[in-house]
């Protein structure tokens, strides 16, 4: 059976999940409608750390494109918090890798959305 985990989380402020373990055909429906659950009602970047991924399928691809396109009707970006390793390799060889704001740990994407002073 496959076991997929997700809790809500903050990076740098925005509204985050933490995901861990596999999403595949199994999870990624699943999945998709917890990202479509959380997102509702938060505004800005939302961010999915796919630090805890240990295997991503076509399914799990799709997952994750659908939560950017859902993201995307409300001019909002997904960001990926996505090191190195079984999910990064799956975007990188799919093509999809630049589709999506990519950072390698929570402390990188902290950084980079924290709101500009004036």
């Amino acid at each position: 059976m496959t076991v997929l985990e997700t809790r809500a989380t903050k990076v740098g402020g925005a509204s985050a999940i933490a995901v861990d373990g596999e999403l595949d055909v199994q999870t990624g429906p699943q999945f998709s409608e917890q990202v479509e659950l959380a997102v509702w009602g938060t505004v800005g970047a939302y961010v999915l750390d796919l630090s805890g991924v240990t295997f991503l399928d076509s399914s799990g691809l799709h997952a994750l494109l659908r939560a950017r396109a859902y993201l995307a009707r409300e001019d909002r970006p997904l960001v990926l918090v996505c090191p190195p390793g079984p999910a990064r390799r799956v975007l990188d060889l799919a093509g999809v890798l630049d589709t999506f704001v990519v950072y390698s740990s929570p402390e990188r994407a902290a950084a980079a959305l924290v709101p500009a002073e004036d």
